[in-house]
């Protein structure tokens, strides 16, 4: 593949993922609303739990069939690294919360920022180079 057609495939790819994020998150929140709104669910905790479930699924699914399309392999193999991958990255998410705002007193929501910043990072190059490769 030329590199201008690498370049081009690469931000497909890329749009694609923020896309599929953007459907994942707002499928989680509406979820969540649903849980506590309709559902009366009284723990916001468990409430989001199960929610995520949904935007993890949603996110899982909008990347194996939108963003990394053509990456077929097997389901269960790949859904086992998906979910290997979130846990780092919710462990790495809690890591920059606690250095950022817990030792160092930074703001919170600027600490917020940068580790979802570097979640997006990571879990874009993870699932395109180890999930679906």
């Amino acid at each position: 593949m030329p590199p201008a057609a690498a370049h081009d495939a690469l931000g497909g790819q890329f749009l694609r993922y923020l896309i599929n994020g953007l459907v994942a998150t707002a499928v989680h929140y509406g979820v969540l609303r649903f849980n506590i709104e309709v559902l009366h669910m009284s723990l916001a905790a468990a409430a989001n739990a199960l929610a995520a479930v949904f935007g993890i699924a949603t996110s899982f699914l909008g990347s194996r069939y939108f963003v990394f399309r053509g990456r077929q392999g097997s389901v269960a193999r790949q859904g086992a690294l998906f979910v290997l991958v979130y846990a780092a990255i919710a462990m790495l998410h809690a890591l920059v919360m606690y250095v950022w705002a817990d030792r160092f007193g930074l703001d919170y929501r600027i600490g917020f920022l940068l580790a979802t910043g570097m979640q997006m990072a990571f879990s874009f190059l993870a699932n395109k180079f180890v999930v679906f490769r």
